[in-house]
């Protein structure tokens, strides 16, 4: 499915769009119970190379970079050969150990989406950031 036409992604565009997020606290806020939420974070940004790339199955996510650049590292998670472990069914995650194939940066407020079939690595690059993580249940 589209992520465009499903009914929980146009409640996070409606959210973006009427809420502050960089002032929202840290912490997770629901929007629509188990359906769809967004964390605001902040972390610090690291190496490229200690990248950790993960997959989710029954989520997409939305990443917002807030108070500076982030860098993104992503794969074809059907390419992804080195998985860390077996996949979290309770927090619907799994790391692999595989190098991203490609690199982007989006600039504060830019979204980036990932969905099941995409592997992502998060938080590269230096120094300290304030993000929101959108949580977007796939129908």
């Amino acid at each position: 499915m589209d992520i465009r036409v499903n009914p929980y992604y146009l409640k996070a565009q409606e959210f973006i769009a009427g809420n502050d997020l960089k002032a929202m606290p840290n912490g997770t806020h629901v929007i629509e119970e188990g359906l769809l939420w967004v964390n605001i974070v902040e972390g610090i940004k690291h190496p490229l190379a200690e990248a950790k790339m993960e997959a989710h199955d029954a989520y997409y996510d939305i990443h917002i970079p807030l108070t500076a650049e982030e860098t993104y590292g992503t794969k074809p998670r059907v390419e992804c050969t080195e998985p860390e472990g077996e996949f979290n069914t309770k927090d619907d995650f799994i790391l692999f150990g595989d190098a991203p194939a490609v690199v982007t940066t989006a600039q504060p407020g830019e979204q980036t989406i990932f969905g099941p079939e995409t592997a992502h690595a998060p938080l590269i690059g230096e120094g300290p950031l304030k993000k929101a993580i959108f949580k977007i249940k796939v129908l």
